[in-house]
């Protein structure tokens, strides 16, 4: 087995390539992961949730992770850990340019709101289901690929 660590330009294509991840948050000093449906443009992972404990969570503690990896040949594997900041995206003033940037950047993938529970109106409003429009800026990110 062969370990090495991936390029800048590998790990971009690994993120920009997948959709699914596992996010990573922490409220006084418990760990939560769950899987994460995300899209990946200009230094960000843009996504979308109902609000429930993740939201309430990152709200609490903004410092997240999120890891995305592909299998490879064999027991061969590729994983990419990205360490970010969520920083939530309102329906409000202020936050029209962002949270249709997201809106945007997630649409461009068939069914990326199904994970969300509830496909949002076109274009969201403020009076409809609570939305929750978020993105991750990517502040640090580190990746690794084992090949036999």
């Amino acid at each position: 087995m062969l370990i090495r660590t991936l390029s800048a330009l590998e790990y971009t294509r690994l993120l920009t390539a997948n959709r699914v991840g596992r996010l990573a948050c922490a409220k006084d000093g418990q760990p939560y992961v769950v899987p994460l449906y995300y899209a990946h443009a200009d230094n960000h992972l843009y996504a979308f949730s109902m609000p429930g404990k993740k939201i309430d969570w990152m709200r609490a503690n903004p410092l997240v992770s999120v890891q995305v990896d592909k299998r490879g040949q064999g027991r061969g594997w590729r994983s990419v850990i990205v360490d970010g900041r969520y920083e939530e995206l309102p329906d409000r003033v202020g936050h029209k340019l962002q949270r249709d940037h997201a809106w945007s950047v997630l649409s461009k993938h068939p069914g990326w709101w199904e994970p969300g529970a509830l496909k949002p109106a076109i274009p969201p409003k403020a009076d409809s289901e609570p939305h929750v429009f978020f993105r991750i800026l990517i502040e640090q990110v580190s990746g690794r690929e084992v090949s036999e």
